[in-house]
């Protein structure tokens, strides 16, 4: 059994989570396997496999290219740690401060081959739909 160390989790955590701000889904893919499984609030049934990954990466991040990511605490798990982390979300001119957690596990070669997102969104979606009531001519189809 292999367990990441609290420094072992920082150091993939420095690298791996800007990956998730500049609307770059083949960058933030490539942390993950191949046949890698992810999922978060948005799609709790999760996707499976990089095509897939990759896929609902490109809408996530375009919707979303300037948030940012940091790791409050890694807590070693086997095969990978726990996240702690928090992200702050630009919606129209606010910025909505989320805390959360995610299940990191890797495979034998070091990419991400199970990742579970979890968080409380209340704030975030209540922001989201002020802004589109505000402007509904900005509001994705």
């Amino acid at each position: 059994m292999k367990y990441l160390t609290s420094t072992e989790a920082r150091r993939f955590a420095e690298a791996w989570l800007p990956a998730w701000t500049g609307n770059n889904p083949e960058h933030l893919a490539s942390f993950y396997s191949e046949d890698a499984f992810y999922l978060d609030p948005a799609i709790p049934e999760g996707v499976k496999g990089k095509p897939a990954l990759i896929g609902y990466f490109r809408k996530l991040l375009a919707y979303n290219p300037n948030w940012v990511w940091k790791q409050i605490e890694g807590i070693p798990l086997e095969h990978g740690f726990l996240n702690k982390w928090q992200a702050a979300i630009p919606v129209g001119s606010k910025i909505i401060e989320v805390a959360g957690v995610c299940l990191v596990q890797l495979d034998g070669t070091g990419k991400i081959r199970r990742n579970e997102v979890y968080f409380d969104r209340f704030l975030l979606l209540k922001e989201i739909e002020r802004q589109r009531a505000a402007h509904p001519a900005d509001a994705p189809d």
